[in-house]
């Protein structure tokens, strides 16, 4: 049976590196099968792991460009040295719901291609951020939001990339993936007036439809009612702009959050650069750290404090960062932060980003 030269890459939890302690470490090749890669050899024969790259999660979110490019600079000197054959496939992940990882398997996938001229696949849940940012260039399999789906996730990742080396169409029903969200030209039978009339009728008589061209579906909220009297309204700060004081107390990472932190302001007129910075990966921290305010606006609404203009500002804010959080644990920290608020009588909040 003809093997498939694969690529396999992992962070340092599934590569066998370490936990949190082992996040910022850079890539580097192993000649071993790892974790996840002893179950693909098993469930696809066809699949030969040659190498295995194993880095760390922090290292490569805040390090993306970087941390692929020696990431493909290890494989090329692999291969120039002739210590494994030329690959003909990436792996990556599985990513479940790890925002970090999923960011960063996306990002190699996406870029083995231009790098390699080779196919590459992973997996993640609905919510890892990674789906969103390189659904696109990269066809990624369905799987649950954490280990226990590691055998139906390595199932379909290497069933899809099976059909990727062999040139076939991956279906996204059958096959388990991520619409691409790609229009492609065809010619129909018949005009699209015809085809909507069908559809219509089908609809109408109660039969199953497809439609064509599937349009997102976002979540509705309902707006809270306005604010009647500012004037005598107690008020909040909240921000996913990262803004936390020096030190960063509570390791906020900066992307993928997994919580947010609660700050005291009840003795500050304003913030200062000697005590508060950003740590948001997501946009050059240089003027939010010379000065946090323009983030977290304590110093204007201050001035509206002795102004008048609004009641009183809540004694502590609250602060997290938006960077490739999953929507999962976006909706938890604004249901937490806003429990905590309401019990505390806050009635309204300004939310900054960045």
């Amino acid at each position: 049976m003809t093997t498939i030269a694969t690529i396999h890459c992992l962070n340092q939890f599934f590569g066998g590196i370490g936990g949190e302690d082992q996040a910022n470490r850079p890539p580097q090749f192993h000649p071993e099968t790892k974790g996840p890669g002893l179950l693909i050899e098993k469930l696809a024969p066809q699949i030969k792991i040659v190498g295995t790259i194993v880095f760390g999660d922090n290292h490569a979110a805040e390090n993306t460009e970087a941390a692929v490019s020696r990431i493909f600079e290890l494989i090329e000197e692999q291969v120039d040295a002739a210590a494994i054959e030329k690959p003909e496939l990436l792996l990556a992940g599985p990513a479940f719901n790890a925002g970090r990882y999923g960011m960063a398997c996306g990002a190699i996938c996406a870029a083995a291609w231009e790098r390699l001229e080779i196919p590459a696949t992973t997996a993640m849940f609905d919510e890892n951020p990674g789906v969103d940012s390189y659904r696109k260039s990269v066809t990624i399999a369905r799987c649950g939001d954490n280990v226990m789906a590691m055998p139906i996730a390595v199932e379909r990742m290497t069933q899809i990339a099976l059909k990727l080396v062999q040139g076939e169409t991956v279906d996204p029903q059958r096959d388990h993936a991520f619409t691409r969200g790609l229009r492609q030209n065809y010619f129909a039978s018949q005009t699209g007036a015809e085809r909507a009339i069908e559809m219509l009728i089908r609809k109408l008589q109660g039969d199953p439809i497809a439609t064509e061209y599937a349009m997102p579906v976002f979540e509705r909220v309902t707006p809270a009612p306005a604010v009647q009297d500012i004037s005598k309204t107690k008020i909040a700060l909240v921000t996913s702009g990262g803004i936390v004081p020096r030190g960063n107390p509570d390791r906020i990472p900066s992307a993928s959050a997994k919580r947010f932190g609660t700050y005291p302001v009840h003795d500050l007129d304003r913030l200062d650069e000697k005590t508060h910075q950003t740590v948001h990966g997501g946009y050059d921290p240089t003027y939010a750290n010379a000065d946090p305010n323009r983030v977290l606006p304590l110093d204007v609404v201050r001035e509206l404090e002795r102004e008048g203009r609004i009641g009183k500002l809540h004694d502590q804010y609250f602060s997290t960062v938006g960077n490739a959080t999953s929507v999962a644990n976006a909706q938890r920290f604004g249901q937490e932060i806003a429990a905590q608020l309401v019990n505390e009588g806050v009635n309204a909040v300004i939310l900054t980003s960045t």
